[in-house]
């Protein structure tokens, strides 16, 4: 397990604002110098890669921990992923401005602007997945992260191979949210109407203003009225397959999407909780 934060006298050579990037052995620099650490990480990178290998998708890690962040720059470029680190807010909004990036793992405790600040912006600005990573046990700063439109989150310290399977798994409903090749429908459940093409919700000709979980989970919900979806079925529709029986995500991902509905979450309308199962979406 990773992702303890070190002492700031551990953290020499903090450089503040700087990217690094590497792509399974084919680059890993600094934009402001290189930390010795990340030097030796360097060195220790293997050979390129045939060209032949399938890339996983382009990550940006913004994590301010000199420690941590090479460790998880090789994990995730071993494993085939794009991956690029930026050590603060600042940072991070140069790279997204100038690159490409399918997936964004925030740190919540940053330097100057907070992670939360930085995805409420990511999520205003840019269509990708993010990945929060919060200290444990504060479960304020999960919901808050999941409300403010992020994907999925991990509490530290966390396994390397879980925060490659939480960002394959984004990653792969990113893609299944992507543009269709056939013409989408628009479907309508009594009051709301979905449209799947545009990924717009709208509740009695108001638009919803719903994060990329929340409209999946609305539309599969709204989609099979009267059916009872278990957790394991609507996490799979959040995580893309990997689940875990104490896994909560679902549960607050449903009560950010009551709230923006207008469902009482002691009598909810729509969407209702089937106790020691799921919920269902009810039709009036």
């Amino acid at each position: 397990m990773i992702g303890e934060k070190a002492r700031p006298d551990q953290q020499a050579g903090c450089l503040g604002r700087k990217i690094a990037t590497m792509s399974r052995g084919r680059r890993f620099t600094l934009s402001s110098g290189v930390h010795t650490s990340l030097s030796k990480a360097a060195s220790m990178i293997p050979p390129p890669p045939d060209d032949g290998l399938k890339r996983q998708g382009r990550i940006l890690l913004v994590e301010d921990d000199d420690r941590l962040a090479p460790l998880v720059v090789r994990h995730l470029a071993d494993s085939g992923f794009q991956i690029d680190w930026a050590a603060d807010a600042a940072a991070a909004d140069a790279h997204l401005r100038a690159h490409p990036v399918d997936l964004a793992v925030l740190d919540i405790m940053l330097p100057g602007e907070d992670g939360l600040s930085l995805c409420r912006r990511i999520r205003r600005d840019h269509d990708i997945g993010i990945i929060m990573v919060t200290a444990r046990g504060q479960e304020a700063d999960r919901i808050r992260g999941l409300d403010l439109g992020a994907d999925d989150y991990l509490p530290k310290p966390y396994s390397l191979w879980e925060l490659e399977a939480r960002a394959k798994a984004v990653l792969r409903r990113c893609v299944r949210a992507g543009p269709m090749a056939a013409p989408p429908a628009i479907h309508h459940a009594g009051p709301f109407r979905i449209d799947a093409g545009s990924r717009a919700a709208s509740l009695h000709g108001q638009a919803l203003d719903l994060t990329r979980t929340e409209f999946d989970l609305l539309a599969r919900l709204a989609g099979e009225p009267g059916r009872v979806f278990s957790r394991d079925m609507l996490l799979e529709c959040v995580r893309g397959g990997e689940t875990d029986a104490f896994d909560r995500a679902v549960d607050t991902h449903i009560s950010n999407l009551r709230r923006k509905i207008g469902d009482d979450p002691k009598a909810p309308t729509f969407i209702r909780t089937v106790w020691g199962v799921g919920y269902r979406f009810h039709l009036l």
